[in-house]
């Protein structure tokens, strides 16, 4: 039955793209990197409907190069170099700062009169919201850390809940600890009782009045699950949008659970390699072409798990500081390569106060940007031995295509056939880490690869018909899903049961075109829908008859003629049943 509430973010249920900017997204990369990006304007029903992270979170994390020394200083100066290097102004604008900022005793976390963690005065003299005012005053958003659970000397003290009547040991298990890698000693909590989700909401609360817009829940497995839960509840009923991330080596059977609950999700161990030369293993290297190569497995076993709103987190990007990273100049172009076609979050993890050429000029690339922006998670089509080959189709209708060498000794040929990439020749191809045309290639490319080097092309087929998908279109009342098979790209759209709700496309196309509509209707009953394009009615209602079930896709066609320039095109529900489930759009 095709019936559910409006979905809803900060109390709207239009969820339009400017909406989810404000909220939480980033800005346009660029010009080219705009046009490549299409505008998504709701989120999965099974991904978390927070309505952030439509795209990949950008900015940098104090873990990698910091460690475990984070200062007020250094937050500053990092945050000051984001901007002047003019990687924020590429959409890098997350300032997060990760652990070791609390203060500790023998019994572990030093608490505040509600039992939440104290920051250390001596690191952070003028605390955390000047800090985050800081960031924000440089347009950029500020990220904070957490692990799960109730800290020893809360229960110790029994210290209130805020708010409540509650204390510590009324909702601590003493009986368990959690994981954490700091201070330890932190004690589960009896989500059954209400005092512990009251715990959870006072420190959001917190987090919220200092202006965090990004949270790492740190510690996460499967036995988590009600910890995170609670945080996501808490962090909703801040009222202010915060970017939930999850960490780290989390299980891949409950794959479905982080994306319903969290924009992010760590699917391995520490990308850093714990090598360099201080306590710790801090320091220069902070990470070897081992621990970027071991990405291409998970990243490959995820992929079906990521899309807009919720993306698979392959750690911080280690490129900015040449050499001395522990990877050398092809190893960082495949590593960015991975993590764009993975769209993973983008978050440094180097010395922006210290970005070489080569490496800034790798950041910020428009066309790397774009790949990773585009909010598909590419497939691996090829895996033999170093020899490895991904792609994926973005929605203007080109192929991203990536070829690797992952080995670190000898060249190889790597080659695939666009058979194999799924689509028929001749081809446009352009090199994505140059620019440079590469011209029309009949069906098939290779290159031979340096260890460790890569190649990124974008295939234009000759033959291809512009294909936008319903997903990535501005919808009002009503929500992508993905729970009937059969639709292309990351979903459809369930519009609501109401007369005016509607899909409306963007394109750039001119001329006379037939306009072909791919939807599916379970009912019996038609589900008809007004034709406007540009705000001009085309012809009458399309009647979208019954298709005979929710999984089963037909088309409709309506011949409509296209300005030059950008055109919207939109579709909207007649009756009280709604329009059908909406797929795709095509122009011939």
């Amino acid at each position: 039955m095709k019936w559910r509430k409006a979905c809803s973010v900060a109390g709207a249920t239009v969820l339009g793209f400017t909406g989810l900017v404000a909220a939480g997204g980033r800005p346009a990369a660029s010009a080219t990197a705009a046009s490549a990006v299409s505008a998504v304007s709701a989120v999965s029903a099974v991904t978390s409907d927070n309505g952030l992270s439509i795209r990949p979170a950008m900015g940098w994390s104090s873990w990698s190069f910091v460690r475990r020394w984070p200062d007020e200083a250094k937050m500053r100066a990092q945050a000051d170099a984001l901007v002047s290097s003019g990687l924020a102004a590429k959409g890098y604008v997350y300032v997060n700062l990760d652990d070791f900022y609390q203060r500790c005793d023998s019994n572990g976390f030093m608490v505040d009169d509600h039992g939440r963690w104290a920051v250390d005065p001596a690191k952070f003299p003028s605390g955390i919201k000047a800090l985050a005012d800081h960031v924000h005053a440089k347009g950029l958003k500020f990220g904070f850390y957490v692990t799960p659970g109730i800290a020893r000397n809360a229960v110790l003290r029994n210290t209130p809940v805020e708010g409540t009547s509650y204390r510590a040991q009324d909702i601590a298990d003493t009986s368990q600890t959690h994981k954490n890698y700091n201070c330890k000693n932190m004690y589960r909590l009896r989500h059954s009782h209400p005092g512990a989700q009251a715990f959870i909401n006072s420190w959001a609360n917190q987090m919220a009045s200092w202006g965090v817009d990004y949270l790492k829940i740190d510690g996460v497995d499967a036995t988590t699950i009600a910890d995170v839960e609670a945080w996501d509840r808490a962090l909703r009923q801040t009222g202010r949008p915060i970017n939930f991330a999850l960490s780290n080596n989390l299980p891949i059977a409950q794959a479905a659970t982080w994306r319903r609950l969290a924009n992010s999700w760590r699917t391995q161990g520490d990308v850093e390699c714990y090598c360099g030369p201080g306590p710790n293993g801090s320091g220069f290297p902070l990470t070897n072409w081992a621990r970027i190569s071991g990405r291409f497995g998970s990243a490959a076993n995820w992929q079906p798990h990521a899309g807009p709103g919720g993306w698979n987190d392959l750690d911080s990007l280690q490129i900015g500081n040449g050499d001395q990273i522990g990877i050398n100049a092809d190893q960082r172009r495949s590593h960015m390569t991975l993590w764009a076609m993975a769209a993973t979050p983008l978050l440094l993890g180097s010395d922006l106060t210290a970005l070489t050429p080569t490496d800034l000029a790798m950041l910020t690339n428009d066309r790397l940007i774009a790949v990773n922006q585009d909010g598909v998670a590419a497939q691996r089509i090829v895996s033999s031995g170093v020899n490895q080959v991904w792609r994926k189709r973005e929605a203007n209708g080109d192929y991203v295509i990536a070829l690797f060498n992952t080995g670190t000794s000898g060249d190889s040929t790597v080659g695939v056939t666009w058979s194999q990439a799924g689509f028929g020749g001749p081809a446009q191809v352009t090199n994505l880490w140059s620019g440079a045309s590469e011209g029309t290639v009949a069906s098939s490319y290779s290159a031979t690869l340096r260890p460790g080097e890569t190649r990124l092309i974008r295939a234009r087929p000759a033959s291809a018909t512009p294909r936008h998908e319903a997903e990535n279109a501005t919808i009002s009342q009503g929500v992508v899903e993905s729970n009937h098979a059969g639709y292309s790209g990351t979903g459809f759209v369930n519009g609501d049961n109401v007369v005016g709700s509607y899909v409306e496309f963007a394109v750039r196309e001119s001329g006379p075109r037939t306009l072909t509509i791919r939807y599916a209707n379970g009912t019996t009953a038609g589900r008809p829908m007004s034709l406007t394009v540009n705000g001009a009615a085309v012809g009458s209602a399309l009647p979208f008859g019954s298709t005979g079930a929710w999984t089963s896709w037909a088309d409709a066609t309506a011949p409509i003629t296209l300005a030059a320039g950008t055109n919207t095109i939109r579709l909207t529900g007649t009756t009280a049943t709604g329009g059908p489930n909406l797929d795709r759009i095509t122009l011939s």
